[in-house]
């Protein structure tokens, strides 16, 4: 019997045959995962076959917050959406804050899974223990805003949370999102696997409490973070005030601010553009998440012509995507074109690479206007990439069906040598961060399970100079398998699992997160965790997500970069010259499976699985033939 930070309950609704159930969250699955990106995986493995289809009615969403959310402690309103990605087909985790996360813990609920697949579209609402499954016809071709309203409207009572998806989801685009007030599931194609299921939207409202274990301990663990919070030199003074956008100026000066689909990072500097200054001159206010006393979201209004009222919150991997990697420094229509994106329910990130794939290849004259409807698509040109996302979302004939799912997909569409050009890992498109002037931070793109994610494992000693555990050359590859690791381990137990948010981590706590998410767990359950017990919780679940991976059919071959990478340097600015040559890239990934203790071909081994306790994992390796010892 959980204590309190768990409410000990597993909702689990079946669209097919419209039912919905509840079961006990086992105690062993909260102390071996602890929560959120922990149970999603654990759920995710146990449950659906490695070679599911992601869209077919087998795949199942796994909605989980983590024993912090909807308790006082700070920033912990985080939530974890596992599915098997349509993007990639391997694991595929988002998450996700605002009020949402903690709503479903206010219901009663530590874990949501829906499975199965409605025959009509339908929205699911969770009101504490009344579950309705109800139609959403009229709902469906809306955009994620309105939906939100509707719904609210339909259940009369806006103190609701809703999740929901928007047109791109409907349609099945590879890079749909799902949508929650301003936040969103972003990556790897959740929404997608929503829309599947014909479901719109996810709406909850609960009105019980979090208890706590031991108050007394819970609030001297908070006051300790909450003091690292204040000390640091960043989190208050500066990220509070600019949020994720000040990254852009960082970047900038280091020379890995990806530019043009990455063939000119360094070329250009986006700073006087895009950067703070220019950030700031657009700001309408901030905005906190349930519990949050830093409030980094920054509302943006836009005023440039063509984008008047336009507002949203763009973070910094945004002004990435929507900006230099596209070639665009219009501040204006990167802010209009982010409230577009979550309006139709897209991924930003890989909406941006994918166009930017696009512009190189008609720069290329690999696709030309009999292509593109007729677009001019030459970077640069902003009014074309707002056009491409109302095509992408609304899977338009020609270019939207062209674009709509994702840079693997429109290289194997047209073949030749267009694959030489698509920037991503394992499907998912890279990050706002060079991998050739950041080798941690690249290898782990390389190697996360989720593809080229840079939230599985940021190295934050790299981009931020923080030396904990050490300090590091960014460019040096030695060392950075081990680097790799620890930051995916650490990253996974304190934040993805308890859930918390992963800027602390970055900017604010790193030095004492293991401990201090030990303490925070452990007084608000009732279950004792050590520093160290976290820290394996984020192993377990990297390995077990991995074992996921192979039974999917991936192996050491797509822990990789994207040729450009690999073969090009970079032509300008602080990080001219760098790459990522093929011998370093097989050197830090050698140095990366000893760290973990798997095998040259990145599979774990028998001693590995059993010290971490996966007998489901090692059953199926040996199974089929390919466990490493």
């Amino acid at each position: 019997m959980f204590q309190g930070g768990y409410l000990g309950k597993v909702l689990r609704v079946n669209l097919t045959t419209k039912t919905a159930v509840v079961e006990a969250l086992p105690e062993k699955i909260a102390r071996d995962y602890i929560g959120g990106a922990g149970f999603g995986v654990k759920y995710l493995f146990d449950e659906v076959p490695g070679n599911t289809d992601p869209l077919g009615p087998d795949n199942k969403l796994i909605f989980a917050p983590g024993p912090l959310s909807g308790t006082p402690a700070p920033c912990a309103s985080r939530m974890a959406v596992t599915t098997k990605s349509p993007l990639t087909g391997a694991v595929g985790m988002s998450l996700s804050g605002g009020y949402f996360p903690v709503e479903l813990k206010f219901a009663g609920y530590d874990v949501l899974i829906i499975e199965g697949q409605a025959d009509t579209p339908v929205y699911l609402h969770i009101k504490d223990d009344k579950v309705t499954i109800k139609n959403a016809e009229k709902l469906w071709g809306m955009d994620t805003q309105i939906t939100q309203n509707i719904i609210k409207q339909d259940v009369g009572d806006h103190n609701t949370r809703i999740a929901c998806i928007g047109p791109a989801g409907e349609k099945r685009s590879k890079m749909a999102a799902i949508i929650n007030e301003r936040r969103a599931f972003g990556r790897k194609g959740v929404g997608a696997v929503m829309g599947s299921k014909n479901l719109k939207a996810i709406a909850i409202r609960g009105s019980a409490s979090v208890p706590l274990a031991n108050p007394e301990a819970f609030e001297a663990a908070r006051k300790f973070m909450l003091a690292a919070m204040k000390e640091s030199p960043v989190l208050y003074p500066e990220f509070s005030k600019l949020g994720t956008p000040m990254v852009v100026d960082a970047t900038s000066a280091m020379g890995i601010l990806p530019s043009e689909n990455y063939r000119n990072t360094g070329v250009k500097d986006y700073s006087d553009t895009i950067g703070v200054a220019a950030s700031i001159s657009r700001n309408k206010g901030s905005e906190h998440c349930y519990g949050c006393p830093v409030g980094c979201t920054q509302l943006k209004l836009a005023a440039g012509p063509g984008y008047q009222g336009g507002m949203s919150d763009p973070e910094y991997e945004t002004y990435y995507s929507l900006g230099s990697v596209v070639g665009v420094d219009q501040i204006d229509s990167i802010i209009y074109n982010d409230m577009l994106c979550d309006q139709y329910g897209l991924d930003t990130m890989s909406v941006g690479v994918t166009i930017a794939m696009a512009m190189e290849l008609f720069e290329r004259g690999l696709l030309t206007t009999a292509d593109t409807n007729g677009l001019d698509l030459h970077f640069g040109n902003h009014q074309a990439v707002t056009q491409l996302i109302r095509e992408i979302a609304f899977r338009s004939e020609g270019i939207g069906e062209l674009l709509c799912d994702g840079t693997r997909s429109l290289a194997e569409k047209l073949g030749g040598n267009a694959g030489d050009f698509a920037m991503h890992i394992k499907g998912l498109e890279l990050p706002a961060y060079d991998p050739r002037g950041a080798k941690a931070h690249g290898l782990n793109f390389a190697t996360s399970y989720t593809g080229a994610d840079h939230n599985r494992g940021y190295a934050f000693q790299e981009v931020f100079g923080i030396p904990v555990p050490n300090a590091y050359d960014r460019f040096a590859v030695a060392g950075k398998g081990w680097l790799t690791k620890w930051n995916q381990d650490i990253r996974c137990a304190t934040t993805d699992c308890p859930t918390m948010c992963g800027f602390l981590m970055d900017m604010a706590v790193p030095a004492i997160a293991g401990q201090n998410t030990a303490d925070l767990v452990s007084s608000a359950s009732g279950i004792n965790f050590t520093g160290d017990d976290v820290v394996r919780v984020g192993e377990r679940v990297n390995n077990l997500a991995r074992v996921f991976n192979i039974s999917a059919g991936f192996t050491r071959a797509d822990d990789t970069f994207p040729k450009r990478i690999i073969e090009e340097t970079i032509p300008e600015g602080g990080s001219k010259g760098h790459r990522i040559a093929r011998e370093d890239l097989e050197l830090m990934l050698n140095e990366y499976y000893e760290a973990r203790n798997w095998t040259q071909d990145g599979v774990p081994t028998r001693e590995k699985l059993a010290e971490l306790d996966l007998p489901e994992a090692l059953a199926l390796l040996t199974d089929r033939g390919l466990l490493g010892d």
